[in-house]
Parts: structure tokens; C-alpha cells; sequence
């Protein structure tokens, strides 16, 4: 996490407009963001503060700065909470130096319980880097016919970013992919394994991936509808819940639920269910 602190608040100053916060842009702006003189005048700081921030040679401000900062950058309360965190990884560091945050892929035996239990629910389980761990019979029937469980890895945001088929199934690809680069960055927390799963998304993808990566995306929508191309049932629009896992490092069981009746009778079908039955719809 070396450097993100101020990585995180230049990339914030050079997405905020000047007319969002009362300035002209006028015509010689390089830029489209605030320049470092501009941000430091509305945070009351110096612009040499500001540049020593920016560069990682300060890393630990005062609350009041941080502050300062965060409202003169307009931070939303997800921005405002990464901006906390990065602000005391150094303390965290010097207390736990041995402690980082890994990308588990062991599963608990009631983690895989509650799969099963869902039955005709699809639902799987990923960890920070969006591999999917374990999942149950309906998302197998739900997700193999159109190759996201294709290998002995499968990672959602690798299929969504690298395979065209991807494209071809979920008419919202780029808004899934925008939702998987922010869940990554979100739970980075100086995890090797992240970074370097980032860097080869960089290398095979390129652009896709990186300008949302320098982006630093840390606020994502953990419920929503999702629409689907399926092979076997056509178009489906399913709502998804995000369910935290207790102590397992940051992984997280997606649950699919039909948005729609039609959506619940293709479900059905794909699944071999009686119509008739008693189903759960999201509404």
C-alpha cells in the first residue's frame, strides 16, 4: 500500500471538475481536474503539504487535514472510509508488521452447507480476487453453458475482461467489469496476491482494465438485477445479494434471484422445477 495515500487523493483532485466546486475551468487547463493550487486553497493547506502527500513522503495527516481534504474533494462516504483506512495502514504496519491480508481459497464445510442449503437458489462463493470458490447445482446449470466455470480457476473478472464470450452473455458487461475492478481495489489492503493479479490483467488487457484501475474505484453496488443471454433460456434478469462471510478474509457468497416472472419460469426450466412450485421472485 506503499504510496496509495497519495496516489488516491491525486486521482480524486484530477477526476473532481472546477465547476463542481464554484471555479471556472477557462481554456488553458491541461486537465480536466482541479489543479494542486486550487485543491490546497479550498483545504486550506499549503501546496507544498499538498505536493508531499501526493508523493508518499507524508503518510500520516491529522483527522482535521484528512478532513479538509475529503470536503474540499466532495469524497462520498465510501471514498471518505478508504481515505481513513489508507490513512492509518502505517500505524497498522508498525503494530502487526508480520499481518497482511491474503486471497484465501480454503473453504469452511458450513460455507459449502449453506450452498447446498440454497438448493435451487444460485449462489457461489469468491474470494477478493473474484475466483469463484464453491457453488452450488443451480449455478452450475446457470453458468457452465455460457463458460464462466470453464478451467480448474475460474475468476469472474478474468472472464469478464478476457473472454468474448462474456460480451456475448451479459449485455452489462462493462458494468460488471466496472463493479469487479472496484471490489478488487476495495479490498486490495496491501494483499501481494492482488497486486499481482492486477498487473497481469495489465498486461494481457491493457487499457480496459488499467484506466479503471488507476481510476481507484472503492464504492460498488452489492445488490442489483444483472441481465443475462442464456444459451439454453434466453434473456434473464436476475437480482443479486452480497453476503459477507464471517471470518474468512474477505470472501463473499453472491446470491441470484429471477427480477421478474418471466425471468422465474426460464429459471425453472434451466433448472428442471415443476411449474407450479412455490418460488422466491425479487421484486
Amino acid at each position: 500500500m506503499d504510496g496509495e495515500l497519495g496516489a488516491f487523493l491525486r486521482s480524486r483532485r484530477e477526476a473532481l471538475p472546477p465547476d463542481r466546486v464554484g471555479l471556472v475551468a477557462g481554456p488553458r487547463r491541461r486537465a480536466p481536474g482541479l489543479r494542486r493550487s486550487e485543491l490546497a486553497t479550498l483545504a486550506q493547506v499549503s501546496v507544498e503539504y499538498l505536493i508531499r502527500l501526493e508523493q508518499g513522503r507524508d503518510t500520516r495527516p491529522s483527522p482535521e487535514i484528512l478532513g479538509a481534504l475529503a470536503d474540499a474533494l466532495l469524497l462520498d462516504e465510501a471514498d471518505r472510509e478508504y481515505l481513513q483506512q489508507l490513512a492509518t495502514v502505517g500505524h497498522r504496519r508498525q503494530l502487526c508488521p508480520d499481518q497482511r491480508p491474503r486471497a484465501a481459497r480454503t473453504v469452511r464445510p458450513t460455507t459449502r452447507a449453506v450452498l447446498d442449503a440454497l438448493r435451487d437458489t444460485p449462489a457461489y462463493l469468491c474470494n477478493q480476487l473474484a475466483d469463484l470458490l464453491a457453488w452450488n447445482d443451480a449455478y452450475d446449470r446457470l453458468a457452465r453453458p455460457i463458460g464462466l466455470l470453464d478451467g480448474d480457476r475460474p475468476n469472474l473478472l478474468w472472464f469478464a475482461l478476457t473472454d468474448d464470450r462474456a460480451r456475448d452473455h451479459f449485455p452489462d458487461r462493462d458494468l460488471l467489469v466496472d463493479q469487479q475492478v472496484t471490489e478488487l481495489h476495495r479490498l486490495r489492503r496491501g494483499d501481494p496476491a492482488t497486486d499481482q493479479f492486477a498487473d497481469r490483467l495489465a498486461r494481457t488487457v491493457g487499457a480496459p482494465f488499467t484506466d479503471r484501475w488507476r481510476r481507484r474505484p472503492v464504492a460498488a453496488p452489492r445488490t442489483g438485477v444483472r441481465t443475462m443471454r442464456h444459451p439454453e433460456v434466453g434473456p434473464l434478469r436476475l437480482a443479486y445479494e452480497t453476503l459477507d462471510v464471517a471470518e474468512a478474509a474477505h470472501q463473499r457468497i453472491v446470491v441470484h434471484l429471477p427480477a421478474d416472472a418471466g425471468s422465474a419460469a426460464k429459471l425453472d426450466l434451466l433448472l428442471g422445477r415443476r411449474p407450479g412450485q412455490l418460488r422466491a421472485v425479487a421484486g
